[in-house]
């Protein structure tokens, strides 16, 4: 299947309105957009043991659903070991535990697809069973969108099962033209140029969502402490009631 020449969607930004584009500074878009913020943070390589871990908790249908196939283990350690990540973006969300809950790959192609236009960024998402229905793969797609646009690209591509419904609701809930062709399925998002905004609005999150992270390590670190002096009380006091 190859993507339509004229028949794609325009550019469409995520700050405009119904009535017309909007500031992402207006109050009422960035009250909107802070209320409902979730912590995205950017993913390295010291981070390949957590997304591998993420992706085997993964069961057969999940794992056949954003792979395309019944992904065994090996495939899986093999994907998670060939990421590269100084080429694409990969995104993810912890929970309180530090786990990774929902990891995005954004994958950008070495040359552009189609002769003459830019290059174009692939977008694959998974969300953990338990943390599913709290919007995150929407929420991935946004940030991915903002990180392709701010790096000059023009598209942003979906390849996924038609059966893949949350992927494709994700897709045209962002204004993303769909093109199904029998048990496969592709998405197409036109971007908007980047900005001074978008490129704030990017710095931003990224600060945040590490601040978030830090103070989940901190609060982390002071649980186990608190633990582990509740033990030692514990057993000291067992000994005394011994004597």
């Amino acid at each position: 299947m190859t993507a339509p020449q004229d028949s794609r969607p325009k550019k469409t930004d995520p700050a405009a309105g119904a009535d017309g584009p909007r500031s992402r500074w207006h109050p009422a878009a960035v009250m909107a957009r802070w209320t409902a913020w979730v912590p995205i943070r950017s993913l390295g390589r010291r981070h390949r043991k957590r997304i591998l871990q993420h992706l085997m908790t993964l069961g057969e249908r999940d794992r056949y659903l954003r792979f395309g196939y019944a992904a065994r283990d090996e495939q899986i350690e093999k994907y998670v070991a060939g990421l590269d990540f100084t080429r694409d973006e990969v995104l993810g969300i912890f929970n309180r535990r530090l786990q990774l809950i929902a990891v995005a790959h954004l994958a950008y192609a070495p040359a552009p697809q189609i002769k003459g236009r830019p290059a174009m960024a692939e977008f694959g998402v998974s969300v953990a069973q338990s943390a599913r229905g709290r919007g995150f793969g929407g929420r991935l797609f946004e940030r991915s969108a903002l990180h392709a646009r701010n790096r000059g690209i023009d598209t942003l591509f979906i390849h996924a099962l038609s059966e893949n419904a949350p992927m494709l609701s994700i897709a045209r809930k962002a204004g993303a033209k769909v093109e199904r062709d029998g048990s496969e399925s592709e998405a197409w998002l036109r971007l908007p140029p980047d900005s001074v905004s978008s490129h704030v609005d990017e710095a931003l999150e990224r600060h945040m969502a590490e601040w978030d992270f830090q103070f989940k390590r901190h609060m982390r670190t002071v649980g186990d402490i608190l633990d582990g002096v509740a033990e030692v009380k514990a057993k000291l006091s067992g000994k005394g009631r011994e004597k």
